[in-house]
């Protein structure tokens, strides 16, 4: 049997406008991460068309002693769903940094169950992860420069439980 990554190396990958054009989303509403991720904006929803389909949600389950779970669950169920006929789209968040360090599954699925690029999504994706530790980070840096500055006035603070934040697992 051919490991995830001997399968997913033989794959050649369609470029992520192709998709979002297969899916009826407008080119110029894809925002590209590279030639095989994108984001599309939430004004794209239509809440009408919403209520004549159905909605999926894979929420959890116990995975395999192989790693199968939530994500190789909802991959192979939209695969399965669109080899007859329906029109499935998987919407997966982004992995944390725990398949990195062989805590837990790939993140993105496994057999012929993949979300590829594999290594792009278990490394950075869309950056969303980057962007959310920065802000709280910000935050938190402003918050021991509050603490600083007023430490010996009666408005000052003696102490936060806000701590810094990095998403590892």
């Amino acid at each position: 049997m051919k490991s995830d990554i001997e399968i997913a190396r033989e794959v050649s990958l369609r470029k992520i406008k192709e998709v979002a054009t297969g899916l009826g989303i407008p080119r110029e509403e894809v925002q590209n991460y590279g030639r095989y991720i994108a984001k599309v904006p939430l004004h794209l929803i239509n809440e009408e068309k919403i209520k004549e389909h159905n909605l999926i949600l894979v929420t959890a389950i116990t995975p395999t002693k192989a790693g199968i779970g939530k994500t190789t669950v909802s991959i192979g169920l939209a695969l399965g769903l669109n080899k007859i006929g329906k029109k499935a789209v998987a919407a997966l968040r982004e992995p944390s940094l725990g398949p990195c360090f062989g805590m837990k599954g790939g993140a993105a699925g496994g057999g012929y169950a993949q979300v590829l690029p594999m290594e792009n999504i278990n490394l950075h994706f869309t950056g969303d992860f980057h962007a959310v530790t920065s802000a709280h980070n910000m935050i938190t840096a402003l918050l021991d420069n509050y603490i600083y500055q007023t430490r010996n006035t009666c408005e000052g603070l003696k102490e936060i439980k806000w701590k810094r934040v990095l998403d590892v697992n």
